[in-house]
């Protein structure tokens, strides 16, 4: 992983890090505790082992995020609380787009580690805060402090022909707005 000094300022307007100019910018702590609630066009339950499998047109909402992807895998630990299956994971595959308040990630593949609080998303990353915009290969985002913290690189051995994963030359790659100072 590459990282790159950057002023307070400039990380805290484009990745929504933990000390903000304004607090207006900065993300609060996501629930994730608070109910998923899911459509998609095709859902598969695999009880024997633990997930249920939704396809086409995947929509997931908890709290104030929103997952869409073509495909996603929900894992869950077996255990039923309130007649309701503990999720602890979600897969997504296709077209992934992650949205949280004025913060919208894109990519190939994400994972949603409900247990550690985790977005992980791979592949052609893209991440839009306010007019700001930042790409790699990785992109981790810890939903309680709103910290994100985007890489070069993809996971190893992506570059090759047909992997499904973009590589973009091991580089982050971003514009930063800058405010109208002409006043």
């Amino acid at each position: 992983m590459r990282v790159f000094p950057l002023p307070a300022p400039i990380l805290t307007l484009a990745l929504g890090a933990l000390i903000a100019v304004s607090p207006a910018l900065a993300q609060r702590a996501h629930n994730s505790r608070a109910p998923i609630d899911f459509s998609a066009d095709h859902i598969e339950l695999q009880d024997k082992a633990n997930r249920a499998v939704l396809s086409g047109s995947v929509a997931v909402k908890q709290a104030e995020m929103t997952l869409n992807a073509a495909r996603m895998t929900v894992s869950y630990t077996g255990q039923v609380v309130g007649g309701n299956p503990q999720v602890s994971r979600l897969d997504a595959a296709g077209g992934v787009i992650v949205h949280r308040p004025d913060q919208t990630a894109r990519s190939q593949y994400a994972i949603y580690d409900l247990n550690r609080r985790v977005v992980t998303m791979l592949g052609a990353v893209t991440l839009d805060q306010g007019g700001n915009t930042v790409n790699g290969g990785r992109l981790t985002l810890n939903l309680d402090s709103g910290r994100a913290v985007i890489d070069g690189s993809s996971v190893a051995g992506s570059s090759g022909a047909g992997s499904g994963v973009t590589q973009r030359g091991g580089r982050v790659t971003g514009t930063f707005s800058v405010p109208d100072r002409s006043n």
